[in-house]
């Protein structure tokens, strides 16, 4: 239980946690409208609809309003407009500003679902539906961790800001990266940054392992199906590269672990997946009897902080090169698709103290330091805004993401929301003189 306190900040904080409960209803009720909006990405459904909707809320809540949309990034099309939507509060305040972010797109819902993924069924205590964990529940707890202090009537030294954005699951790049580009997230004006990714009430998310995404493509040559002597196949190429990645690089990289705190266990290590593999006449509806003359396979190498990137594309360089050699009349190019370098918060930060600290208030236990096992918009706040102080916090089971009957607790829901309130007091809140580190102090 939590230990009873009679100051002004223990009364604000039990003003702040009650606000929170008594909305119990209205938080579960525009988490399942934001579920019933199918923001599925690709292509890019309903986007404006989303956003208008989010807007609304942040109005109600008291923020000022902004609407942005990805201008002169490819994604944004007349029939798929890339809309974010920004909420700005407490414009006069001279205090620490607090930003919480959230993306409403979601994956496509899949097969093997046994409710409507976008009717946001509420059923044994947990709200079901695509993003009810990945992220649409976070959004609502942002909204409402804002919402319950001014319900309370506290006024705050600093502000808290919300963005809902798009595109996350593709790379956030006409989302959170387009606002950082366009300044409106930077660290001039944002010191701590909160993204309620899902990671369950009682972890703190302090950082990302690193993805380097590439394609090999290899080159072979086209002949008669009939005389296939006197072609080479590019897939039969690839399968021996392939059989050399399972065979040398994947007991090297079961050596390695790292010291930031990943979760699950099994992805402490570094990892390497074939995304996509096609060749020769793939996906054509009529054969023609051809020898393959080029395979593209495409990969996904998570790398831990403890490995310099250009040694894990060195790596791969030099497997592909022996591969090469073992018969001369094999040929690959390798091509980069995405890099994104492992990201973490400093470790005294004072967001990790104040997140760690409403855990304990809010859920009587202490909060576990963890690590994502794959990249977030952690990495445009760290790398384009400048904002080192960033983490993910929210409600909904990590391993449920992306899954058919996604689902998030209500009781989890409600407790990450007083958790964000509780934090954003602390860091934000009556009182709060800026904090080091802060964009404040450095002038």
């Amino acid at each position: 239980m939590r230990r009873t306190r009679t100051d002004s900040r223990t009364a604000r904080a039990d003003h702040v946690m009650a606000q929170v409960e008594a909305a119990r209803d209205e938080i579960v009720a525009f988490t399942v409208e934001l579920i019933r909006i199918p923001t599925v990405n690709p292509p890019g459904d309903f986007y404006r609809e989303c956003a208008d909707l989010i807007g609304r809320r942040l109005a109600e809540a008291g923020l000022a309003v902004e609407y942005v949309e990805a201008e002169g990034r490819p994604e944004h099309t007349a029939g798929h407009p890339r809309v974010n939507v920004v909420g700005r509060g407490n414009l006069g305040g001279r205090g620490p500003r607090l930003h919480l972010n959230g993306h409403f797109d979601v994956v496509p819902p899949g097969e093997g679902w046994t409710v409507d993924p976008f009717e946001g069924l509420v059923r044994d205590g947990r709200i079901l539906g695509r993003g009810a964990s990945d992220m649409k529940s976070g959004i609502a707890a942002a909204v409402f961790a804002v919402e319950a202090i001014r319900r309370a009537g506290i006024e705050l030294e600093g502000a808290v800001d919300i963005s809902a954005t798009v595109d996350e699951e593709s790379g956030g790049f006409a989302g959170v990266a387009h606002l950082c580009h366009e300044g409106i997230i930077s660290a001039r004006d944002v010191d701590y940054a909160i993204i309620p990714e899902p990671f369950g009430p009682d972890r703190v998310c302090v950082g990302h392992r690193g993805v380097y995404w590439f394609d090999i493509v290899a080159h072979g040559h086209v002949a008669h199906g009939s005389m296939s002597h006197l072609g080479r196949s590019a897939i039969a190429d690839m399968g021996a590269l392939l059989e050399t990645f399972r065979r040398r690089l994947g007991p090297a990289l079961a050596t390695r672990r790292s010291e930031l705190p990943v979760v699950p266990a099994p992805s402490r290590l570094p990892s390497l997946n074939v995304n996509a593999i096609t060749g020769g006449q793939a996906g054509a509806d009529t054969q023609s009897p051809c020898v393959a003359d080029r395979c593209v396979a495409t990969f996904d190498r998570r790398f831990i902080p403890e490995e310099p990137f250009e040694e894990v594309r060195a790596e791969i360089a030099a497997l592909v090169g022996a591969v090469e050699r073992e018969d001369p009349g094999r040929r690959f190019t390798i091509e980069d698709r995405m890099v994104v370098h492992p990201v973490a918060a400093p470790p005294e930060s004072p967001l990790v103290r104040a997140l760690s600290s409403a855990v304990r208030e809010v859920r009587g236990r202490d909060a576990e330091l963890v690590a994502s096992p794959g990249t977030y918009d952690q990495k445009h706040f760290a790398r384009i805004a400048g904002v080192e102080h960033c983490v993910a916090y929210g409600p909904g089971p990590l391993e449920e993401a992306h899954q058919p009957d996604e689902s998030c607790s209500v009781d989890d829901l409600v407790s990450c929301t007083q958790v964000l309130a509780l934090a954003a007091l602390e860091l934000a809140g009556p009182g709060q003189a800026p904090v080091g580190g802060s964009r404040l102090q450095n002038g």
